[in-house]
């Protein structure tokens, strides 16, 4: 797969920019301000106009202490109450008339009382570098090679740049320069090799599926003739492969974080330096999961890296590296000795084996810096599942629009998918291929799963749906032990350390709360990946938000009255509850995590529940 690429000679913004900058920083304000209203941090008032559209209008004050109001326009009823303001129809007004915001100017009138705030400069940095990065992704010369229903699933890694659309610094990637963006950002499609190091096996934390033969694993990883030659030589210099453990990192990782954090262990031999891999790899949209484009079908490999984007830094703490394999064996198992899970034909995309550095034996003074900063997490790749003829896209890609910020009318990614099999036909096997594998582990096991639109792969022929792959289990299930159908087959998990509690309230696998389980999919599944959906097909095809809930509703109780046998399980994770909660993920990165940031939403499931006999 190739396609056209023409960069501009510096990364930097110029006045050619102008117009594309405020297009841009439209949208950042317009996801600023929508999801600051959303979690009750900025208080608007709300009135209905014409065309089904809301009006919300919010009073702020300009330097010189005048009053200037903020006008945006919304879908006047959307799922869970979402706004999704209209980036080119957001004005400023004030005694000299009506104009488009900027960043900084709404920061100050509309935000200035929490300027104070200790996490204020933080914030507004990631603002500023979202804006900074989405800009140098839009102003590169991009042509795909085919239409972008076409691509495969590598490609379109690359090709969908829009990101978060409900987060505001949906791409802050704070630690990335323009010019390491550039070169190791998904939307460029530069390829990267890997770092290799070698770890002294007793500073090595291993975790590995049962299934897999790891030392032959890891040597296949690293290149059969150079693993042999590598310990040829080492043998020469009284050294043992034995002795150490191999771990790939990130390039940039390594230039900027490693080679100083490491430094005593560089200088003792504890940490060797072997040269970049022989395969090449390409960024995904998540930056820190790396795809082989040399032998696609190996795995990807997920690696720890020390920069901040949407909602968290992207290290990889041990005890997550380690439960990985232990999860991906459980699920498996439950999956292959469950005939029902069988039938569904869905995918857990495993992670197979990682490999961390053990800090624990450290200073006080070292632990805390180098924690989750040296760490690699091996996935299936997708490929290795496709049968002959179908195809792959990351769900997220479904709500994907052509051309934003190009030449002619915005053109759904879907569009020729819909046409070709018609709307209610392509939604109704899409829920059904995608609700169904994610009520059935909830309801039928009781586990809840992080599956937001990154996490759910369509596999698909010509665009109709026929089932999904699920992935990203480290720290993405979530279960109430005595609740589970089949606890004895539950995995004793590497326990969370109580410094990484600490640090993030929400990163945690093992609850009492029930409805913690429940809400840890309905939060990413229904709020993040369905709600998305159902606010853009009506956008885009005017399908109505409450057909959309009650297609999906249908499929859920289709589900429960083909399965009797879990009615009680069916209230005890009860996904037609008038609310649930979802994180505030604004609110986090604004107010930080000193107190539990979580939302109440009206749940539009709810009107579509059984009636009670």
């Amino acid at each position: 797969m190739t396609a056209q690429l023409s960069l501009p000679a510096q990364p930097w913004p110029s006045p050619a920019d102008a117009a594309l900058y405020r297009q841009v920083e439209q949208r950042v304000v317009a996801q600023l301000l929508q999801t600051l209203i959303y979690e009750e941090v900025l208080s608007a008032q709300v009135q209905p106009v014409a065309d089904g559209l809301a009006q919300y209008r919010l009073a702020g004050r300009a330097a010189d202490g005048q009053p200037v109001q903020y006008l945006g326009y919304a879908p006047a009823a959307a799922s869970f109450g979402l706004i999704r303001l209209d980036p080119q129809r957001l004005v400023r007004q004030d005694a000299q008339g009506s104009r488009a915001p900027t960043l900084h100017e709404t920061l100050a009138e509309l935000l200035g009382e929490q300027s104070a705030a200790p996490l204020w400069p933080r914030f507004v940095q990631e603002l500023e570098q979202t804006l900074l990065k989405d800009l140098q992704s839009r102003r590169q010369d991009y042509r795909p090679d085919r239409p972008a229903h076409e691509l495969d699933v590598d490609a379109l890694e690359r090709h969908f740049m829009d990101a978060h659309g409900y987060h505001p610094c949906y791409k802050s990637r704070i630690g990335f320069s323009l010019a390491e963006n550039r070169r190791y950002g998904p939307e460029f499609g530069e390829p990267i090799q890997l770092v290799w190091l070698a770890l002294a096996r007793e500073r090595a934390s291993v975790g590995h599926s049962s299934r897999l033969d790891f030392p032959a694993f890891i040597a296949e990883e690293f290149g059969a003739q150079r693993w042999a030659a590598l310990a040829a030589e080492w043998r020469e210099q009284g050294r043992a492969l034995d002795d150490y453990q191999l771990i790939p990192v990130h390039p940039w990782q390594w230039e900027q974080h490693l080679a100083a954090l490491f430094q005593p262990e560089l200088v003792s031999g504890e940490l060797l330096y072997l040269g970049t891999s022989l395969d090449q790899y390409a960024a995904q949209q998540s930056i820190r999961t790396l795809a082989n484009r040399s032998a696609p079908q190996r795995p990807y490999v997920k690696l720890a890296m020390c920069l901040t984007n949407t909602s968290s830094t992207r290290i990889l703490a041990r005890h997550t590296v380690l439960n990985g394999p232990l999860i991906t064996d459980w699920l498996q198992r439950l999956i292959e000795t469950d005939a029902t899970a069988r039938d569904l034909d869905f995918v857990v995309l495993g992670e197979v084996a990682g490999v961390a550095y053990d800090s624990r034996a450290l200073p006080v003074s070292r632990a805390g810096q180098v924690y989750g900063t040296l760490g690699a997490v091996w996935r299936e790749s997708i490929h290795a599942y496709l049968r002959p003829d179908e195809q792959a896209v990351p769900f997220n890609g479904l709500t994907q629009v052509e051309n934003r910020y190009g030449q002619g009318a915005p053109q759904p990614f879907v569009t020729a998918w819909v046409e070709r099999h018609g709307l209610d036909a392509w939604l109704q096997q899409l829920l059904r291929v995608t609700v169904t594998p994610l009520m059935h582990m909830l309801h039928a096991e009781g586990i809840g799963m992080e599956s937001h639109g990154q996490n759910i792969v369509l596999i698909h022929r010509d665009g109709w749906p026929l089932r999904i792959a699920l992935k990203d289990f480290h720290d993405g299930v979530r279960y109430a032990e005595r609740h589970l159908a089949r606890p004895e087959l539950r995995p004793t998990l590497e326990p969370l350390p109580a410094s990484h509690a600490r640090i993030n309230r929400n990163s945690f696998i093992l609850t009492e709360d029930v409805d913690a389980v429940r809400d840890f999919t309905c939060d990413a599944f229904f709020f993040i990946a369905l709600g998305e959906l159902a606010v853009f097909l009506r956008q885009h095809f005017a399908l109505d938000e409450g057909d959309f809930w009650q297609a999906t509703a249908t499929v859920i109780l289709d589900y429960q009255r083909a399965n009797p046998q879990h009615r009680e399980r069916y209230a005890l994770f009860d996904v037609f509850a008038p609310t649930f909660e979802v994180e505030e993920l604004t609110k986090r990165r604004l107010l930080g995590d000193g107190e539990r940031r979580f939302k109440a939403v009206a749940n539009p499931l709810h009107p579509y529940r059984p009636v009670a006999c």
